[in-house]
């Protein structure tokens, strides 16, 4: 019995790295799917409230869809040119950064001095034999990535209309795979239960998001900073980092508003007034809004950043708080799968063991005090 027990987790374990090399050689067809899937949740609210109101679900699924490919389109059209100059610009960008940050250029240049002595003694070394590999152009680089960005779009926004017009037809697939009565009740419960919570999640998020990337836009605006609404949409994507989109946005604002402005402490107020927003969409209006239900675990959250990262890039990275939120929901109405979503959750419960200490320390507060003789 034991030896089986051996064998099933062997098998376990070995199932779960042969998803992860999967995923990591998959990417390119398993990104685009899952993208459907997150935008066909988050649009389902809507849906189903234009459902409500005599729209047929085809009809709300290609207006839904289309605002949101307009929108996307939209948000790359305003953004493409200004990313393509900062792209031309960004060796002077470096050179004037060193330039304003004296103390850290003089590091920096050391550095550079060293590996500059090293790299000669390795070309006096290989001199005799040197391998020259020709690099991409930057056309087509950018021609590639532009291809395959638009490949991936497409996939997702035709995904997730057919998931929207759809309706309920997954659904009942569903429950008609299930024998009993109880079963299917069981099972239409979970499914609905799952759909309406992460769908509300991501909707709240989204919202919150784009709307924290107005602000963080207006107040760059505000203080002159040119391109302002790259870094708007920047903070509307970034969000979906916690803790550590915040971080980079900053770091990213601070560093273009260096070489943008005269001085570095009115420079300083663009990462200043960036952190401040994302701290206070992070620390009060994402929890009061989303609720505690769906907080998750800090140690969770960073580890799916790192490891969707890994696999993925930044596209990977952008969606691992989605996915670990699904996962999470999943779990929670899946009996088998309780033990991950108790890992998964940021409420502590009190164990056993405290409540039995509690217990045996109230007893001992309320037992009469025993007198002691002469």
């Amino acid at each position: 019995m034991e030896d089986l027990t051996s064998i099933r987790r062997s098998l376990q374990f070995l199932c779960v790295i042969a998803l992860f090399v999967t995923a990591y050689f998959a990417k390119d067809l398993i990104l685009p799917v899952l993208l459907g899937f997150l935008l066909a949740l988050t649009l389902s609210p809507l849906s189903r409230a234009l459902g409500r109101a005599g729209i047929s679900n085809g009809v709300s699924a290609a207006l839904l869809v289309g605002m949101s490919g307009s929108i996307i389109l939209l948000l790359m059209g305003t953004s493409a040119s200004t990313i393509a100059l900062w792209s031309d610009e960004l060796p002077s960008i470096g050179a004037q950064v060193q330039s304003k940050l004296r103390g850290m250029a003089d590091t920096v240049e050391t550095v550079r001095r060293a590996t500059e002595e090293v790299e000669k003694m390795g070309e006096s070394a290989g001199a005799a034999q040197e391998v020259v590999v020709k690099q991409p152009g930057l056309l087509s680089s950018a021609m590639s990535t532009g291809m395959k960005l638009g490949g991936t779009m497409a996939v997702t926004l035709i995904l997730a209309l057919f998931l929207l017009a759809s309706g309920n037809m997954f659904y009942l697939k569903l429950v008609q795979s299930f024998q009993t009565l109880s079963g299917k009740k069981r099972a239409l419960s979970a499914v609905y239960d799952v759909e309406r919570r992460i769908s509300r999640y991501l909707l709240t998020i989204t919202v919150i998001n784009a709307v924290l990337g107005v602000f963080v836009g207006l107040f760059l605006w505000m203080l002159g900073l040119p391109g302002a609404h790259i870094f708007g949409v920047a903070a509307f994507l970034l969000n979906f980092l916690p803790y550590i989109g915040g971080v980079i946005g900053a770091v990213l604002a601070g560093a273009y508003a260096i070489i943008s402005f005269d001085t570095v402490g009115y420079a300083l107020l663009a990462p200043i007034g960036y952190m401040f927003l994302t701290t206070m969409e992070g620390q009060l209006i994402t929890p009061w809004l989303v609720g505690k239900r769906l907080e998750l675990n800090t140690v969770a959250v960073f580890l799916t950043v790192v490891l969707w990262g890994w696999l993925w890039g930044i596209a990977g990275a952008l969606i691992a708080v989605p996915f670990l939120v699904v996962f999470k929901v999943v779990c929670e109405n899946v009996t088998a799968l309780h033990i991950f979503s108790n890992f998964l959750d940021n409420r502590v419960e009190r164990t056993d063991l405290e409540l039995g200490r509690d217990v045996r320390t109230a007893s001992q507060d309320s037992a009469p005090p025993t007198s002691t003789g002469q």
